[in-house]
């Protein structure tokens, strides 16, 4: 079980950031086992079937991860905001041989023999590593990521929000079951991670993730700031392509091209993205937007992906409601 115990310090120290290399590993281990995670089945069917017609053989990374824990130096707590992939790829071969020894000899259960190789000459077998890691991104992951991204940035600036207005029980609450904020003491319930209760003045590294769905992932050790991994806001209509329905009521005020795109944006996305959601064409969606952003619904970012305003996000509830 983590438990924190919050503090002012503690508040001011936690951060929100987000991994593509944690992607990749969350995603193996989605692969291997599929029926755990049937949310991401359409992601499943298409990457497998990539894979397969570029003859990647994920086995090596699959071996890896596919204990009860990940190693700790394939999921390092994000170093800002927004990593990019190529500067964890660099970090990874950077990982010294000591640790990656002693990684492999802890993993439980037993590593398998295909990791002798790895074991045996670290350095070598982690410049390989990252090398697969690169080709599965271009082939699995890449075609997905601006979507995945807009998903894991709406969750950050989200929570952004109410960490800077220090709603720190809103933050929280809607995390997933195992976690519970009370009387300033964040809990999560897991096996096999030890309690840390007193304060520790290093705050927390909130990481939301696609590929951790549906459970919820805590790392502490001793000197390094705790780290939570949690699904990220929205992850149920990620792989959604058309067909958004919203409310009734929110037809009346908006109609019905404005109130399916407001809908539609339970997860952040750009035009294109919205278009296949909603099946309506893009220059509506277009002239839609710049409508919904006059009235302070939207915001676009400097990438053209938008989000729902804290406004809309009561309009649809109400709605719904």
């Amino acid at each position: 079980m983590l438990d924190l115990a919050w503090s002012v310090d503690e508040l001011a120290r936690t951060r929100l950031a987000f991994s593509p290399l944690w992607e990749i590993v969350a995603s193996v281990r989605v692969l291997a086992r599929p029926g755990e995670h049937a949310l991401h089945l359409p992601w499943v069917r298409q990457a497998s079937a990539a894979l397969a017609d570029a003859g990647i053989d994920v086995a090596p990374l699959a071996d890896l991860v596919a204990g009860r824990s990940v190693p700790r130096f394939l999921a390092p707590a994000p170093s800002s905001p927004v990593p990019q992939l190529a500067d964890e790829l660099a970090d990874l071969r950077d990982v010294s041989p000591r640790t990656v020894r002693r990684e492999i000899e802890s993993m439980d259960p037993t590593r398998p023999v295909s990791l002798t190789r790895l074991h045996r000459d670290p350095e070598a077998g982690l410049d390989r590593l990252a090398g697969l890691m690169e080709r599965y991104w271009a082939v699995a992951l890449a075609p997905a990521w601006p979507r995945m991204r807009a998903l894991l940035e709406g969750d950050v600036l989200h929570r952004s929000r109410l960490l800077a207005a220090g709603a720190v029980e809103d933050l929280f609450h809607d995390l997933g079951p195992a976690v519970h904020w009370a009387e300033g003491a964040l809990t999560v319930a897991q096996r096999r991670i030890p309690a840390t209760g007193a304060p520790h003045g290093r705050g927390l590294v909130l990481v939301p993730s696609v590929f951790v769905w549906p459970r919820v992932v805590s790392r502490t050790h001793a000197g390094w700031q705790p780290v939570l991994r949690y699904p990220a806001r929205g992850i149920a209509g990620l792989w959604e392509t058309g067909g958004t329905t919203s409310s009734p009521a929110l037809r009346g005020v908006l109609g019905r091209s404005r109130s399916a795109l407001l809908t539609s944006l339970a997860t952040p996305a750009d035009a294109g993205d919205l278009a296949r959601r909603t099946g309506l064409k893009p220059c509506v969606v277009v002239k839609h937007l710049q409508l919904l952003q006059a009235a302070g619904l939207v915001t676009v970012a400097d990438d053209g992906v938008c989000s729902r305003t804290l406004a809309a996000e009561a309009l649809v509830t109400a709605g719904a409601d």
